[in-house]
């Protein structure tokens, strides 16, 4: 008998419920995949169910692993032989390859890449249209796919007449499709969206399918699209054994496809099916829960679940009020450096979140500067983003006009009609001449094999350098002339014309007033500051990467810097959830654009649950934007948060106060909130 002692009552209910539909609603570290784990057992040893009549379904190979080793641990390793415990793409894969030729595959297909899937696409836009340049192959494979995770074949997507890249999607994806088949090959999306093709128009498949897994389960319930909500649908449909396991307060990934619906429809979907909520929360300190649970209640259309922990109180959230970015920065790394001396804290205890990747520049830098290990998850480090390293090449050709490595890098950027060739050929003019690039820049009148409109367009190049660099020498501040040299060049015009995903071109922007900002607090910083210091400090923060200084950050003893969709399913002891502003948690874009407040306040939700210990919660009263500071509005979510479990601290000044004091605080800050808002 498997000993299920240490189940609370819900846990251990969700656990012998094997027969019918079950929804186990999981909220924050309640403990679900102990649950999952546990039920599996209970199956095998109590239940007496073959192994191989088992699903587990789950989203990533990490979490199909650690549910295997847990199964293992429980059952022993010979009688969890025969389990499936897998991902979506997994189970696909398993059951394509038994029956794919009943849809025209051969058995040996192959599964494309993502640079497979960039270069086929490629190739068909340059059949279909002759400009090809103008359109960008991952934004039409993003559409493509999102056609696939609705179930949407090539016979029946609609392009939005106004959205040149969906026409193109349209004109590309039966032709992509088309393809793939000829080439016996299949996408990730195909995988889900031809299985349950497979399984809908073949019913002795299906039967194969549906008697072989007697009992499924699903993990991150939540998170799943039509596509994987139809393929489980349909393998349940014979036993009717389907337990899913989610938790609709922390669907976060709607931008690509995720449905909350699946989850808050489920009942109607099964129905009599048993709902059974797990709110005992093992995780995190009672005042952080009441917090995550005041904001989350704001939702109108959730599931009704209240986490509670038996652990106590714990400490009041910190909600550190600063002047702007730099000292926001500032004050979360003093903070680390005190919290770690008074607990004896390693680093790899404390986390920083934030809502976009963009903010992770000031405490990059801040942490640089402390010499403090650090690593950055879900992210490229900022000064390494292609655009950051774009941008920045100008700034250092005009510190160094001998630096050839930036020049070669900024020669076509933004596009101005300078080709690879006719680059090649100054270059070896240089060599010849034994001058500098730059130079030859300026005397390309020189150089045969180059025309003359291209000779016109190479000099108009140099003397923007020249014209740059004047303006540079001149009497004002970095910033201000790095903000108006990236207008001059219309960086940001370029962002956008070359990348048609408009998110992704907004968060390329954001990281380039970023440069801006760094130039700025530099100034700040040093009083005799240069562009040529500025640029040094840079390199230094590049140096320590290939140093051997920065492989400390990538070890078990760092500060983690993520973002809030990349912290999902983690826990720290000490969480810094910075940024609590309007237009930035929540986003907006989910205030002025897309209305999708709902999503936003369940990341917020997300990220005050992943504090175990303390939360400390930063908002900045300005924050700058390409280097000149402008008024913040406090974020809405705030207030939603009641004055009792605050400790609210005027520049991230740690002063402990009785819970009344706190709580008489907080109403002052929030009336002063709601002036500010109108």
């Amino acid at each position: 008998m498997l000993d299920l002692s240490r189940l609370n009552p819900e846990q251990l209910a969700a656990v012998k419920h094997t027969e019918g539909a079950l929804l186990v609603l999981a909220g924050a570290g309640s403990g679900k995949t102990g649950v999952i784990t546990y039920r599996i057992a209970h199956l095998i040893l109590d239940k007496k169910v073959p192994p191989d009549q088992v699903l587990a379904v789950t989203f990533t190979n990490k979490a199909a692993k650690e549910m295997k080793e847990r199964v293992e641990h429980l059952v022993g390793r010979k009688q969890s032989k025969g389990i499936v415990l897998s991902t979506f793409h997994s189970l696909g894969v398993r059951v394509l390859k038994r029956d794919i030729e009943r849809l025209g595959y051969k058995k040996n297909f192959s599964i494309y890449s993502t640079a497979d899937q960039v270069g086929l696409v490629r190739q068909i836009v340059r059949e279909v249209n002759t400009d090809s340049k103008k359109y960008d192959a991952e934004s039409i494979i993003w559409r493509i796919s999102g056609a696939k995770n609705k179930l949407i074949p090539p016979g029946r997507f609609t392009p939005n007449p106004t959205d040149d890249i969906d026409m193109m999607a349209g004109l590309v994806y039966p032709r992509y499709q088309s393809a793939l088949k000829a080439f016996n090959a299949i996408d990730f999306d195909d995988i889900i969206m031809l299985t349950a093709e497979l399984l809908e128009h073949h019913p002795l498949v299906l039967k194969h399918w549906q008697e072989r897994f007697r009992y499924i389960m699903v993990d991150e319930y939540q998170d799943t699209n039509s596509s994987q909500y139809l393929l489980v649908n349909l393998l349940a449909a014979g036993c009717g054994n389907l337990c899913v396991v989610g938790d609709d307060d922390q669907s976060i990934y709607g931008w690509r496809g995720a449905d909350v619906g699946n989850i808050l429809d489920f009942e109607k979907d099964f129905k009599g099916c048993r709902t059974i909520k797990l709110e005992q929360n093992y995780r995190s300190t009672g005042n952080i829960l009441e917090a995550a649970n005041s904001v989350i209640g704001n939702n109108k259309v959730r599931k009704a679940k209240r986490l509670w922990t038996a652990s106590g109180e714990g400490p009041l959230i910190d909600l550190c009020i600063v002047q702007d970015d730099e000292e926001e920065a500032t004050s979360v790394v003093e903070r680390i450096q005190l919290e770690r001396y008074k607990k004896d804290a390693p680093y790899s205890q404390f986390a920083i979140l934030y809502r976009t990747n963009a903010q992770s520049r000031p405490f990059e830098e801040q942490l640089r500067f402390e010499d403090i290990p650090y690593v950055l998850v879900g992210g490229t480090q900022f000064f390494e983003r292609k655009e950051v390293k774009d941008s920045l090449s100008y700034l250092k050709v005009i510190a160094n006009p001998l630096d050839e490595v930036a020049l070669l890098r900024i020669v076509n950027f933004p596009k101005r009609g300078i080709g690879d060739s006719t680059v090649i050929r100054i270059n070896q003019w240089s060599l010849e001449k034994e001058i500098p690039l730059f130079e030859a820049f300026s005397r390309v009148e020189e150089i045969e094999g180059i025309s003359d409109i291209i000779k016109d367009k190479v000099r108009a190049f140099h003397h923007t350098l020249l014209d740059a660099a004047e303006a540079f020498r001149a009497e004002g501040g970095l910033a201000e002339k790095g903000k108006a040299l990236f207008e001059k060049l219309k960086i940001e015009e370029e962002i956008f014309r070359t990348i048609d995903d408009a998110k992704a071109a907004r968060r390329k922007v954001e990281n380039v007033e970023q440069i801006i900002n760094s130039m700025a607090a530099y100034e700040e910083r040093v009083p005799e500051a240069t562009l040529g210091g500025f640029i040094e400090k840079v390199s230094l923060m590049d140096e320590d990467r290939f140093s051997g200084k920065d492989k400390k950050e990538h070890g078990k003893d760092a500060v983690t810097l993520m973002s809030l969709h990349s912290s999902k399913g983690l826990e720290f002891p000490f969480v810094f959830l910075v940024g609590m502003e309007d237009e930035i948690l929540p986003h907006k874009r989910a205030i002025y654009e897309d209305d999708s407040i709902d999503e936003e306040r369940r990341l917020c939700y997300v990220g005050i649950t992943r504090a175990r210990q303390q939360l400390v919660m930063t908002r900045t009263l300005f924050r700058k934007k390409y280097g000149k500071l402008e008024e913040r509005v406090p974020s809405r979510f705030l207030e939603e948060i009641p004055g009792g479990v605050l400790n609210v601290q005027q520049s991230g000044v740690v002063k402990e106060v009785t819970p009344e004091e706190a709580e008489k605080s907080a109403e002052d800050f929030f009336a002063k909130m709601k002036a500010m808002m109108g």
